[in-house]
C-alpha cells in the first residue's frame, strides 16, 4: 500500500496528474472514481467529489494547478520546480497558474457560449479569450521552457491544457502552441500515463462476458 493515493477518471483532468506522477516516479495507488456513483470513502477525501484528487500521508490536495505544485515541491529529486527563492520562480508560478486561471477560466466561458462582451470583460479575471492566448503565444515564441530552460510542471500543466484543448477545439491552433504541446508531449512520462488511461478507458468499454 503506497502512501501516495491518485483518485481519478480516464476521462478527466486527471490524466494531467497521472502525467506528473509518472514524472515524478514514485510509488502511487489509483483508485478510479465513477462519475455516477461516487464512494463515500472517495467524499470523505474531497467532499466535491471533483478528481483529480491525491492524498500522501494525511495531506489531501485537490485542483491539478495544485496538485502539480505540490507533487514537484514534495518530491525534489525530480526536478520538476525551480529552486525556492530563484529567479526562474517566479515564471514557473506565474504561467503554472496562468493555466489554472485565465486559460482554464476562459476555454471554460467559450465551451459554455459566455464568452464576455465589452464592459463585462472587467468583471472576470481572464478579459477575453484572444488576450489570453495571445499572452501565452508571445511567451512561448521565446521560449521552449517555462522557466529555467528545462522541463517543469508548468510546462506539464500548460502543454497538457494546450494540447486538450486543439485537440477538442476549444483553444485555437496556433504554430507555437502545436510545437510547444507536441514536444513535451511526446515524453516517455507522458507517453507511458497516456497508455495507462487509455487502457483503462478501453478495459471499461469491453462488454461484459455472457454467463
Amino acid at each position: 500500500m503506497s502512501d501516495l493515493v491518485f483518485y481519478t477518471n480516464p476521462m478527466s483532468r486527471g490524466r494531467i496528474i497521472r502525467w506528473m506522477l509518472e514524472e515524478v516516479g514514485q510509488p502511487y495507488e489509483t483508485v478510479l472514481v465513477d462519475w455516477a456513483n461516487k464512494d463515500p470513502a472517495f467524499l470523505a477525501v474531497n467532499p466535491m467529489g471533483k478528481v483529480p484528487t491525491i492524498k500522501h500521508g494525511d495531506t489531501v490536495v485537490t485542483e491539478a494547478g495544485a496538485i502539480c505544485a505540490y507533487l514537484a515541491d514534495a518530491f525534489p529529486d525530480a526536478g520538476l520546480a525551480p529552486p525556492p527563492g530563484s529567479r526562474d520562480r517566479g515564471p514557473y508560478y506565474r504561467w503554472l497558474f496562468f493555466a489554472a486561471g485565465p486559460i482554464e477560466q476562459a476555454v471554460g466561458a467559450k465551451a459554455l457560449g459566455l464568452e464576455p462582451q465589452g464592459d463585462q470583460e472587467a468583471f472576470l479575471g481572464f478579459g477575453n479569450m484572444d488576450r489570453v492566448l495571445n499572452t501565452l503565444e508571445a511567451y512561448l515564441q521565446d521560449h521552449e521552457f517555462i522557466a529555467g530552460g528545462r522541463f517543469t510542471a508548468a510546462d506539464l500543466y500548460v502543454a497538457s491544457h494546450l494540447a486538450w484543448g486543439m485537440q477538442f477545439g476549444t483553444i485555437e491552433k496556433r504554430p507555437a502552441f502545436e510545437a510547444y504541446a507536441a514536444r513535451h508531449t511526446a515524453r516517455p512520462a507522458a507517453v507511458r500515463a497516456a497508455e495507462i488511461d487509455d487502457g483503462l478507458i478501453a478495459a471499461r468499454q469491453q462488454p461484459e462476458p455472457a454467463e
